[in-house]
């Protein structure tokens, strides 16, 4: 930064569960975590000051660590410092938002982003005092959650009343696709501080790996990849395997291979695949990291995202950023990262639709492919590299704070 250029802000992001250091693959552990992560690195980079506040669940765990873009990561002292699932953490939040305002109360950052409802109570409550304005992701609304699952929704029975209030008292919102708009405003939120900056990839690691392309003689080969819950599809695309022969389907996601088959999902996903007649062509590997997902994805002819419903979903975007065509629900964030017709097909998310028969059609056309292929690494580079979304965020910073280096790029 030269001397000619305003000061860096200070920014501080509340991520009360999901922590930029969390190793991925566990059932709290995702793509917030990689938000977090990436967007306070690219702040940090342009020479912005980023603290990450989130929740010490390891006593071994030191209070403040420093990544090596320059993160300050500092783990708060919020209930016991042990493992607990994020729907049994809102009685620790008073205690986060009281020792945050202690923190803030003598220095204050110039913005705050929270991640996720939880984090937005516990941020509204360590800025009040300070008059710093609070920016709220949500990540997920309590509204879908509940409208989707039902009965089997274990969010707290307050979530929705609190993501209310706070996106009332918060100076403004992002939002990370259309549908989530649409979401907010029904919740009566205003829509004057609602910005939509959609998630990002890194299309340098998320980049196609001509080495993993598979010989055309090769069985054609699927991919499904996320969390191990039902409501990710996998059972879907199980089920849609059996009308498409002659291929495999991978299923990427999970604990570690180890382990993977102590999970009531993976015991529910092998006996459709055996009752489907499709169990020797469908492959579970658990965990999967991140520096092999993008020779996995560069390797299938097609990357099914079909959850029942989501939010963002940052698979699509990762799966075009390797230049692998998409099949994906026409739900939440897939509705605007995946251009039906042009970078993969967008199916509807009723269990009654023809799935096996969408895929059948797609490799049935290799030229298609190599075409939605082509148009998925374009799009991703005109619209969901990580600099775009940094660029969109310190926008949203700058309509809140008074701090002018937070509405422009400080490289």
């Amino acid at each position: 930064m030269s001397p000619s250029q305003p000061s860096a802000g200070r920014v501080a992001m509340v991520s009360e569960h999901a922590s930029p250091l969390a190793e991925l693959g566990g059932p709290d552990a995702g793509g917030q975590n990689v938000y977090v992560a990436q967007l306070a690195a690219r702040l940090a980079r342009r020479g912005h000051e980023v603290v990450v506040y989130t929740r010490r669940d390891d006593p071994r765990l030191p209070e403040r660590v420093v990544t090596p873009d320059g993160v300050k990561v500092v783990h708060v002292p919020a209930g016991p410092p042990a493992p607990i699932p994020k729907d049994e953490l809102l009685p620790y939040m008073e205690e986060f938002g009281a020792w945050l305002a202690r923190e803030w109360a003598t220095e204050p950052p110039d913005v705050v982003h929270a991640h996720f409802w939880m984090s937005g109570l516990a941020a509204v409550a360590g800025a009040r005092a300070t008059g710093v304005p609070v920016v709220q992701t949500y990540h997920a609304l309590g509204t879908v959650k509940k409208r989707h699952q039902g009965a089997a929704d274990t969010s707290p029975r307050e979530r929705v009343a609190i993501e209310t209030a706070v996106g009332r008292e918060c100076g403004g919102i992002i939002a990370t696709c259309e549908d989530e708009v649409r979401e907010l405003l029904a919740m009566g939120l205003p829509r004057r501080r609602i910005h939509v900056v959609p998630c990002g990839v890194d299309p340098v690691r998320f980049a196609p790996v001509a080495a993993a392309r598979r010989a055309p003689s090769a069985p054609r080969r699927l991919l499904t990849v996320g969390r191990l819950v039902p409501r990710k599809g996998f059972d879907r695309a199980i089920r849609a395997l059996a009308t498409v022969p002659d291929a495999e389907l991978l299923v990427a996601g999970g604990p570690e291979p180890a382990l993977l088959f102590a999970e009531p999902e993976t015991e529910r996903l092998c006996s459709i695949a055996e009752e489907c007649g499709v169990a020797d062509r469908v492959t579970l590997l658990g965990g999967v990291s991140r520096t092999r997902m993008p020779a996995l994805m560069s390797g299938a002819d097609l990357v099914l995202s079909v959850p029942r419903y989501e939010p963002f979903g940052i698979v699509p975007v990762e799966a075009m950023a390797c230049g692998t065509p998409v099949v994906a629900t026409a739900v939440g964030g897939q509705l605007d990262t995946v251009a039906d017709g042009v970078t993969g097909v967008l199916v509807p998310p009723d269990e009654d639709h023809d799935l096996g028969g969408t895929v059948r059609e797609l490799l049935d056309d290799p030229d298609r492919l190599t075409r939605y292929g082509a148009a998925g690494r374009r799009r991703v580079l005109a619209r969901y590299t990580w600099d775009r979304v940094a660029d969109g965020v310190t926008r949203v910073y700058g309509a809140v704070s008074s701090v002018p280096s937070l509405s422009g790029v400080v490289r």
